[in-house]
């Protein structure tokens, strides 16, 4: 059996280490403060800026909702679905992208419009006039109405394209990866102009 024992130098004297123990305290408290009125100051700037999205578009504290009416297919040549999915994608990058609530009525903000152009055309030629590439063109006409502030009213006309081989058939896969990809520029465009103001 081991007994250790303690010597007279390792003993703490209480009178002595008062002090250091109370300029402890104090920074701890100091700290605890500071963190405090940082945390607060952050807080107070993003609240005092209104609600601001990391996408690059600042939403008034004010605007809640929004709503996609239908987009109706107005195209000569119709795909169809197209206005479903098209009127689908639009709601969801709003929803990705802001923290708005989706209603379907009485919005603060308000998209409809209407699909004007579903195109497949030759983009370049070869030798022995057929296609070497074909383009398919997408082309939404967007009004716009925010009831907080009508001076952002607009109504303005979005279109991109997909460049395809020419010896391709635009079907399955294909048209599917074209349609997205479109429609992925097409939000994007009508969200920057509507909301990013880019």
């Amino acid at each position: 059996m081991f007994i250790k024992t303690v010597t007279p130098s390792t003993t703490i004297h209480p009178h002595k280490n008062k002090s250091g123990i109370k300029v402890q305290l104090k920074l701890n408290v100091t700290m605890k403060l500071f963190k405090i009125t940082l945390l607060v100051l952050i807080s107070l700037t993003i609240l005092g800026c209104g609600a601001y999205s990391f996408t690059g578009a600042s939403i008034p504290a004010s605007t809640k909702t929004f709503q996609v009416n239908y987009f109706q297919n107005n195209a000569i040549l119709v795909e169809p679905g197209l206005d479903r999915q098209f009127t689908l994608a639009l709601q969801d990058l709003l929803l990705n992208q802001t923290n708005l609530e989706l209603v379907t009525s009485n919005g603060d903000l308000v998209y409809e419009g209407e699909i004007t152009e579903y195109r497949i055309s030759p983009t370049t030629a070869q030798a022995d006039n057929t296609a070497a590439q074909n383009k398919l063109t997408i082309s939404v006409n967007v009004r716009f109405y925010n009831k907080k502030n009508e001076e952002d009213n607009m109504e303005q006309r979005f279109s991109f394209f997909y460049d395809y081989a020419g010896d391709a058939n635009l079907v399955g896969a294909q048209k599917v990866t074209a349609i997205e990809e479109i429609f992925e520029r097409l939000t994007q465009d009508i969200f920057n102009a509507t909301l990013a103001k880019w």
